[in-house]
């Protein structure tokens, strides 16, 4: 459970690993889920505010690709195939650096919670 000075969420954290395993994976589409979970945790968790700005650069990053997937003229039959390998890498990144400054957000929290 959740406490002011130990921000967590369970299904925000799982999400942020799941995202690039499904890119990488060739299941982009379905990580759409995913990134969706990570943006509505973070801005509705108060715990999770420092993690707002991540969780917008990860939707702005998985967006762009499916954006240019959906008003393509000749797009692939999925997502996965339709993404250029360097934006597979940025929302992979992107996704991990979401879920690392989630581990670090706690770890510092901790720190912060120890009697002295």
């Amino acid at each position: 459970m959740s406490t002011p000075t130990r921000p967590g969420s369970l299904p925000v954290i799982i999400s942020a690993w799941a995202v690039p395993v499904l890119v990488l994976g060739q299941f982009a589409m379905v990580a759409v889920v995913p990134v969706l979970i990570v943006l509505i945790g973070t801005f509705r968790n108060r715990g999770l505010r420092p993690l707002r700005w991540w969780a917008a650069a990860l939707g702005a990053a998985y967006a762009t690709p499916l954006a240019l997937w959906a008003i393509g003229p000749d797009r692939a039959p999925s997502l996965s195939k339709d993404m250029h390998p360097v934006l597979t890498g940025v929302v992979a990144a992107t996704a991990l650096a979401v879920a690392v400054a989630y581990h670090l957000l706690r770890r510092s929290s901790r720190m912060d919670s120890r009697p002295a």
